[in-house]
């Protein structure tokens, strides 16, 4: 459903009536367009009239914290009731969506004091994201719009309106837009952060789920990260890859909250960035009170660096355990892991894809493939354009992928380490994540260096030196605090390597033409897989099953597997 002015009372009726049919979907969409930030009291006023619901109004109340200008996807009731909040001028939003919605909310109510918000370009607009025969309450006074609303396709019949234009809509210019795929079977190639997300977002949504994965278990590559920083990108002018990164992180807090043990399998208690260059890098534009949510300037006290004044405290953060979450997402019901498969090459049969090993045997079929083997997909997919030209696979418009190694320096805390380290995890040149628990006592992090894995690698004791060196100039009370237990050789080590893009942005899409591709790419995650891997696996399911976006589609775009042949 699309309300074209957020109300929680309609929110709140929508999720009661969805409860009552018999014959509901697996997930409930409600786009809700605002044109300023709801309030957490508007929503609890709302439950007066709603025992039922008033569990979902609470849980929404809690959800509403820094709402900046743009989309923000809200999870509700464990998944099954998707919120996508967008905020801004109501046009603007308007064309940032790219789905076509089922049912419509008309509130004709004034978006200011002075301007109107449905003249016939607005209701063009929204005519663009509505599904044929799509019903439309109207809420307000219509009887001066109803020229408008006829000539944008709007019909009226015995009191009801609905969107029946009597022409041919078309939706050609729409990168993400295209019918819904059938559910049916997937095979996922990859068991990191980026595939295990990608199963699970299916596998919600009613798809039978097979994982593959070169290694014995899962999260065997760089998603074996022992702990990482789930934090957002903050830059000064608020670029693409911020507004993802935070619509991720969003996204990410929602599901280790509903799926790991807290202060176990991760800690969102927040983290302390040290700005080394001197600056804040606050954009200008924040509205204040929704950016603090995000980020408070020298707002904590765990701020020991020479330049803490120009230290941000991001609240919403914290650290997790990447391999916990894989494996929460893969024992979502429907999905299937299978271990030591080592996938060679794709062979197509009608609108089925058999996954094949060096033999020829055939490791799974499926009529969906998602290829989130990190640095691995794009030479599979370069071996299979040259064996079959035939599938025409849009591989020349991939960027270029790189393997970077990364060591973290690790140890077991000793007595007197409580003291000396931070409460908060800390980042800013490299990270330290402290008081971390595992099997045999509280531990820290410190890293990860960043080598290109084409090269010959360093030696064990160059990336810890390097590691330690970073500490110096990001905490140098720690770092001399830590030095002798690098001296003493005492100091463990994790290796993984992360694939990059050229451009630093993750690759998410189809892999081939026509309205329903069904060879998919989700990889390239870098350094974020936790900010990224949720957010490319609900844009991929989100593009299957034509549902609303979860960010503005001009942000999607800037992920799509194919951005540098545009």
């Amino acid at each position: 459903m699309l309300d074209t002015r957020w109300d929680a009372q309609r929110c709140l009726n929508l999720w009661q009536d969805w409860l009552d049919d018999a014959q509901r979907p697996r997930l409930l969409h409600l786009v809700a367009l605002c044109a300023q930030v709801p309030s957490a009291k508007e929503v609890r006023v709302a439950t007066q009239s709603h025992a039922v619901s008033c569990g979902l109004a609470e849980e929404l109340a809690r959800a509403l914290w820094g709402l900046l200008p743009g989309f923000h996807r809200i999870s509700l009731q464990g998944g099954q009731f998707l919120l996508t909040l967008c905020i801004g001028p109501t046009q603007a939003l308007l064309r940032e969506q790219q789905f076509a919605a089922d049912a419509v909310v008309l509130d004709l109510g004034p978006e200011s004091e002075h301007t109107p918000v449905w003249d016939r370009w607005g209701l063009k607009s929204l005519a663009r994201c509505c599904q044929r025969g799509a019903p439309v309450s109207l809420v307000g006074d219509a009887s001066t719009m109803k020229p408008d609303l006829v000539q944008n396709g709007f019909v009226e019949t015995e009191g009801a309106w609905q969107y029946n234009p009597p022409w041919q809509t078309r939706h050609n210019r729409d990168a993400w837009r295209s019918p819904p795929m059938d559910v049916a079977r997937c095979t996922v190639v990859g068991a990191g952060l980026a595939g295990a997300a990608v199963a699970a977002a299916l596998a919600r949504r009613g798809w039978q789920v097979t994982v593959l994965d070169a290694q014995e278990s899962p999260a065997g590559g760089a998603s074996g990260l022992p702990a990482g920083l789930l934090v957002a990108h903050v830059s000064a002018d608020d670029s693409p890859r911020s507004r993802l990164a935070r619509a991720g992180v969003r996204m990410m807090l929602a599901q280790a909250h509903d799926h790991l043990v807290r202060d176990q399998d991760w800690a969102p208690r927040g983290v302390v960035e040290h700005r080394l260059d001197g600056r804040s890098g606050l954009p200008l534009n924040w509205p204040a009170a929704e950016a603090q949510d995000w980020a408070n300037l020298g707002a904590s006290d765990d701020l020991t660096a020479s330049n803490a004044a120009q230290a941000l405290h991001h609240k919403p953060a914290g650290w997790i355990k990447p391999a916990k979450m894989v494996q929460a997402w893969l024992a979502t019901p429907g999905v299937r892991f299978v271990g030591r498969a080592h996938v060679k090459g794709l062979t197509q049969e009608g609108a089925h894809w058999n996954v094949i090993d060096a033999q020829g045997r055939t490791l799974a079929c499926a009529e969906l493939v998602v290829l989130a083997n990190a640095q691995a997909a794009l030479p599979l997919l370069q071996a299979i354009d040259q064996e079959h030209p035939e599938y025409a696979l849009q591989t020349s418009g991939l960027p270029a992928q790189t393997g970077m190694r990364g060591v973290v320096s690790w140890a077991i805390q000793c007595l007197g380490d409580d003291q000396a380290l931070p409460e908060l995890p800390v980042n800013g040149q490299g990270s330290l994540i402290p008081h971390v628990p595992t099997a045999s006592g509280l531990s820290w992090y410190l890293g990860a260096t960043y080598e290109d894995a084409r090269h010959e690698a360093q030696t064990l004791a160059q990336h810890h030196a390097s590691n330690l060196n970073k500490l110096v100039r990001l905490l140098p009370d720690v770092a001399q605090h830590l030095a002798p237990r690098f001296a003493s050789k005492e100091v463990q080590s994790w290796t993984g390597v992360r694939c990059v893009s050229d451009d630093r942005m993750p690759v998410v899409g189809a892999l081939q033409s026509g309205p329903q591709p069904n060879l998919w790419v989700s990889a390239a995650m870098g350094s974020r897989g936790l900010s990224f891997a949720y957010l490319c696996a609900e844009l991929l399911a989100a593009r299957l099953g034509a549902e609303p976006l979860p960010v503005e589609a001009s942000l999607a775009a800037s992920l799509l597997a194919t951005r540098q042949a545009k």
